[in-house]
């Protein structure tokens, strides 16, 4: 199971990074996104077994489940529409709730305990994931309740969750395995450069689709009558 781990988060993390940077809406970008997010899901659920059963680890069941949960709703926001995956979408937002309650359980007993951390995992990254899934399902719910998503608010949610999914994967490779790497690539600080290159690319497309979803929004907003003039004929 380890080692299914392994090669799946490598296999995303390399799919992830060609998906990222690839034109978006390409052949390419479709093409490596759904490797990556069949890798992904892959490397989620092997982690979750480990970290369960193998070698305990409640931060990683934590950082497992909330990454899953986002390479699922990410995907399924241009896979489906909104009335195709109601189903989906309302189970995933409700264990996205469940663990949201959780991390800041595991987050809360962390930051009572030496180090403000659990088995490795510092209180803080655990209290980070407790409100990105808190505020993911809450998303979801209005979502759910809106029935539809279209345009570019659509990719927004596709972007920024699969984004997000893919620092995580980034980060707890090249940081959280620190260790693993030769003395000399640690020192030199090269390991936090495709950390900040995912969050920077991550950041970009995040603004630039916010923008265009508030430009959406005032293209297909009904025009509002002057006041003081007359509609009657």
């Amino acid at each position: 199971m380890l080692w299914v781990h392994i090669i799946a988060g490598l296999l995303a993390i390399a799919a992830g990074f060609v998906a990222l940077y690839a034109r978006k809406g390409s052949t390419t970008h479709r093409r490596f996104g759904r490797v990556f997010a069949y890798a992904m899901v892959v490397m989620t659920l092997s982690a979750v077994m480990v970290a369960a059963f193998l070698r305990p680890n409640p931060g990683n069941i934590v950082a497992g489940t909330t990454t899953f949960y986002l390479v699922c709703t990410g995907w399924l926001a241009v896979a489906r529409t909104v009335a195709a995956s109601r189903a989906w979408l309302v189970g995933l937002a409700t264990a996205a709730l469940g663990i949201s309650a959780y991390a800041f359980g595991i987050g809360g007993i962390a930051w009572q305990l030496p180090g403000r951390s659990i088995a490795g995992i510092p209180a803080v990254a655990l209290l980070m994931f407790g409100v990105v899934a808190l505020l993911a399902a809450l998303g979801d719910v209005r979502l759910i309740r809106r029935g539809h998503l279209e345009g570019p608010a659509r990719l927004l949610r596709h972007l920024w969750r699969l984004g997000f999914a893919m620092w995580i994967a980034v980060s707890s490779f090249f940081l959280g395995q620190a260790d693993e790497f030769p003395a000399a690539v640690r020192a030199s600080g090269v390991l936090s450069v495709p950390v900040l290159a995912v969050a920077a690319t991550l950041l970009y497309w995040v603004v630039k689709q916010t923008l265009a979803v508030r430009r959406h929004r005032h293209r297909t907003q009904p025009a509002q009558p002057v006041a003081g003039l007359s509609s009657q004929a």
